[in-house]
């Protein structure tokens, strides 16, 4: 027999067997980042970089993403932590939005 398999004297179907599993966070929110036709992909990828801690690869492919979607969840994370980066995104004149 093979060592990962249990016999038929160790198989008990009633047993409760505990298993880690990830929880999910219902509070998990998404920062959105809206096309426009105003802002540049460097200016994008710039904010992105600075911003959200993105890699310039990252941010890149954001930006094409955003562009050619319409609009793209560049960031996830908890309200609280998303909140600074729309309003700084915002400030920069980049529409933003937290969605659930």
């Amino acid at each position: 027999m093979e060592p990962y398999q249990k016999s038929m004297a160790e198989f008990n179907p009633w047993k409760k067997e505990q298993f880690d599993t990830d929880v999910l966070d219902d509070r998990l929110c998404h920062l959105i980042l809206w096309n426009d036709d105003v802002n540049t992909f460097d200016w994008v990828i710039e904010s992105l970089i600075e911003i959200c801690a993105h890699t310039p690869e990252q941010a890149e492919q954001c930006a094409l993403l955003i562009h050619y979607q319409g609009k793209y969840a560049v960031k996830k994370g908890d309200f609280d932590t998303l909140r600074p980066m729309c309003e700084a995104m915002i400030d920069r004149g980049i529409n933003s939005t937290i969605d659930n």
